[in-house]
């Protein structure tokens, strides 16, 4: 018998809110967290708007010393697991480290200090580059810091798959519990790339908008037809996984439980999704079968929605799924409120489709005035919408091919 998995902690760092409560209600009240880039200059870039996190102080977290030893995205990564611990009243003491893992990815890295390292070596020479180079600019260091900093002893890894790391981390935390490897994970992304060489280097891929740098709110616009490109954000979303017996004889207050994962691969290109979305519908059959339910138990998909061409393509692994049923379920983006948080972004997904379940309202695709010719399912355009909502799916892509799906249901006895 499979072991039931639940989620008993959240924690943000995102464009819209540094915690859970601030996030939700931003996203339910349909706000924009995408603002102009003051963080470098930003003189001959196409883009010149990202979502960006602000009133963020690492040392409201971290020790000042140590805090200097990390990149950003390992201070966002902490302030989020110590959010989302905090909100599981979780105690790490000896009797359980053993059997508490931490599962944290990032798609980049920590490219700020490489970037910073890179400037020093060329400007001062190889002996003042930082000894601290190496371990500040490395994917695994977000879990390697939080499990050091919880005293955590179980699993700990990190998954990189651009856009699905963050999915990826909650699905493969789920299937260590479910198998009995550890009792409790912390687990999700990270992501801290808002810097001049990504922001260039996906201009020249044409991948970003550039057409909304004046209106910033208006730049993300996933399924509208006036979408230009994906909007670069930054931020943490960290859960807490559990085994439901463990976290019930703990007295821990359940937010969800994990039922479903899927993940699948295109085997087509480096950036571009197979024809007719033919991996991510994969992904999504193989989480609706690990789940042991019937598509037409989904009310809510969180989309990947990134304001591409890739949008249409969703849409319609969406229909080859679900059927008739795919006109019948509600759909929305919330990267149209938070941007693309890359690795990080499945992971605030996640946390944004419990707390619908939680508050009974889905939350809104923003600025989705005029849809694609070929979006034409019920992306909750514009405002949020009241509905009971008992299972929901969220789905991330990424380049490489990479999908992962994980279904998310309201908790029961």
């Amino acid at each position: 018998m499979k072991r039931r998995v639940v989620i008993t902690g959240m924690g943000v760092v995102s464009p819209v809110g540094n915690d859970v409560e601030t996030f939700w209600n931003n996203l339910k009240n349909g706000r924009s967290g995408i603002r102009p880039i003051d963080r470098f200059d930003t003189t001959g870039f196409a883009t010149t708007i990202a979502g960006l996190v602000v009133d963020f102080n690492a040392e409201d977290f971290i020790d000042k010393k140590e805090a200097r030893k990390m990149d950003r995205f390992v201070h966002y990564a902490i302030a989020a697991s110590l959010q989302a611990i905090k909100n599981a009243d979780l105690d790490i003491n000896d009797e359980i480290a053993e059997r508490v893992g931490v599962y944290i990815g990032s798609g980049i890295g920590g490219i700020e200090t490489l970037c910073e390292q890179h400037d020093v070596l060329s400007e001062k020479g190889p002996r003042r580059v930082s000894p601290f180079f190496v371990p500040m600019i490395i994917g695994d260091m977000a879990s390697g810091q939080v499990s050091i900093l919880i005293g955590a002893k179980g699993p700990n890894s990190s998954p990189i798959s651009a856009c699905a790391t963050g999915t990826n981390a909650i699905g493969d935390a789920y299937k260590i519990i479910e198998r009995g490897a550890a009792d409790v994970m912390v687990c999700g992304g990270s992501e801290a790339a808002v810097l001049p060489l990504p922001v260039a280097g996906f201009n020249s891929a044409k991948a970003m908008s550039t057409a909304f740098n004046d209106t910033p709110e208006k730049a993300s616009r996933p399924f509208d037809k006036d979408r230009d490109g994906f909007v670069l954000s930054e931020g943490s979303g960290i859960l807490v996984l559990e085994e439901l017996e463990h976290a019930k004889k703990r007295g821990a207050k359940i937010l969800a439980e994990v039922i479903g994962y899927g993940m699948s691969g295109d085997a087509y290109h480096i950036t571009a999704p197979a024809p007719e979305g033919e991996g991510a519908a994969r992904a999504m059959r193989d989480a609706l079968r690990d789940a042991g339910i019937e598509a037409n138990k989904i009310q809510y998909i969180n989309a990947h929605g990134t304001g591409t061409g890739a949008d249409v393509i969703e849409t319609t692994a969406i229909k080859t799924v679900y059927g008739d049923h795919a006109y019948k379920l509600a759909v929305s983006s919330t990267k149209s409120m938070t941007g693309h948080l890359l690795g990080a972004a499945g992971a605030i997904e996640a946390i944004a489709c419990v707390e619908a379940m939680r508050d009974s309202i889905l939350p809104p695709t923003i600025n989705l005035d005029n849809p694609d010719e070929g979006c034409d399912l019920d992306y909750v355009p514009n405002e949020a919408r009241s509905a009971d909502v008992d299972y929901c799916m969220s789905n991330s892509f990424g380049f490489g091919g990479h999908n992962a799906t994980i279904i998310l249901k309201k908790y029961t006895e």
